[in-house]
């Protein structure tokens, strides 16, 4: 059963701002469905939608299969926790989890012992005569997820709400938001721009850019599969490497991809490769994650890459190796922030580059189930277009052993798994044979 369906859905503000842009999206009884995407996105416009809060310009909001587009946000049966707590600050603990009990017109009886279980499965029922400001960050969280979870709602809607704690504690209440909502078996959409939340979380992950849907699918699905060229290089840490690759077709043998100085070649029985040979003679991006990639020695045969370590990063459990490989990297500029070029670069080339962000397109990926261009074309394309994206040198990214016996200056040849290699064409799509 669907509780939340969401058709063709549109939001513009009066001032033209397209916040959310012609979105379709279900999500089914007892799901907990994560809105990922960098601020601004549209995902916490799509939340105050389903609320209530804000009405759609176009388009129809569905709660349990009847149109709630008019019906006002106190009969929609949704129970929201915001990123700001908005607790009380003159009412007890217990009374701002009994707030919309006594709001329904619960006895007092029944009220005490709603708000006790509550507190109880929640850890805080020993903090029940405290005001607000007596606790600390987590505590109020769990006593905004306590007034939502009290009034046992069809459909919990959370906007961020761990966003202003500490690492480790938005870890620990990852955990406890999760397990809880799953005993309770109620349907969830959770707003996020933490991917380790969503991934962590998440039964299925919904990823947004500029008011456009870009990817729906499990957290397995979405990192291993990502639709569009944006989700690839949003999920992941290191972020996935993007490379420039022009495709040449050895038909019945093998697909080249000449990555510049170097090149890999795409066995003519992977069932890719008959979708990468439509781009004979054409430019495509190439993704690979640092997992797919292993260091080995210069002469190991099989589709292997040479190049020389740029520079390390320390993590402690691992190391990262950047290798110059003598290839174009496509870099996606608005994943959160603009991209900064942080190689030496004069006054005129930082001037160029700031004219470029600010020339910045407007034109957006297509998402699942939406219309495509109807033909390629430099305007849509991601390898022409240098507002959008902008190429440098690749930065190869590889996982090493924790303080490895390298240095910056080495030399270093990886393997490439073939089988975990993405392919996206110019306008970002995914290049591969049918779908999940």
């Amino acid at each position: 059963m669907t509780t939340v369906a969401l058709k063709d859905v549109t939001k513009v503000f009066p001032d033209g701002t397209v916040a959310v842009d012609n979105v379709s999206l279900d999500v089914n009884d007892g799901e907990f469905m994560v809105l990922l995407g960098p601020s601004g996105c549209g995902k916490s416009t799509v939340l105050r939608m389903v609320a209530g809060l804000e009405d759609p310009s176009t388009g129809a909001v569905l709660l349990d299969g009847e149109l709630a587009n008019d019906l006002p946000p106190r009969e929609r049966g949704i129970a929201m926790v915001f990123q700001d707590f908005a607790l009380y600050p003159h009412m007890s603990v217990g009374a701002n989890i009994a707030f919309p009990l006594r709001l329904s017109g619960v006895e007092e009886g029944p009220r005490g012992e709603r708000v006790a279980d509550v507190a109880s499965a929640l850890g805080i029922g020993d903090v029940l005569g405290r005001k607000p400001s007596q606790l600390s960050g987590g505590q109020r969280q769990r006593v905004a997820m306590g007034r939502a979870i009290v009034r046992r709602p069809g459909l919990f809607l959370m906007d961020e709400p761990l966003s202003n704690l500490d690492s480790g504690l938005r870890a620990e209440l990852r955990a406890e938001i999760s397990g809880l909502v799953r005993e309770l078996g109620v349907s969830t959409i959770y707003v996020t721009h933490d991917q380790a939340e969503a991934l962590t979380m998440a039964d299925r992950v919904a990823i947004m850019r500029k008011g456009v849907l870009q990817d729906v699918g499990t957290p397995t699905q979405v990192y291993g599969r990502p639709a569009t060229l944006y989700v690839a290089a949003f999920l992941g840490s290191p972020r996935m490497n993007l490379l420039e690759a022009t495709v040449y077709v050895h038909l019945d043998r093998y697909v080249t991809l000449n990555l510049g100085e170097q090149a890999l070649y795409l066995p003519w029985d992977d069932i890719r490769a008959r979708a990468v040979a439509h781009y004979h003679g054409e430019r495509i991006v190439v993704g690979m994650r640092a997992e797919a990639l292993t260091p080995v020695a210069p002469d190991t045969p099989g589709d292997v890459l040479q190049g020389r370590i740029r520079y390390l990063e320390h993590h402690g459990h691992e190391s990262l190796a950047f290798l110059d490989i003598g290839a174009t990297a496509i870099v996606v500029d608005d994943l959160g922030g603009p991209v900064t070029d942080e190689r030496p670069t004069g006054a005129g080339r930082g001037l160029r580059r700031l004219g470029q962000v600010m020339q910045r397109l407007t034109g957006r990926a297509v998402g699942p189930g939406q219309p495509a261009p109807a033909a390629r074309g430099a305007r849509d394309s991601v390898l022409n277009d240098p507002g959008r994206h902008h190429r440098r040198p690749a930065e190869l990214a590889v996982r090493l052993a924790p303080y490895p016996a390298v240095n910056s200056g080495h030399p270093m040849a990886v393997s490439v798994r073939m089988d975990a290699v993405h392919f996206f064409d110019e306008r970002g799509d995914r290049i591969d044979v049918g779908w999940r």
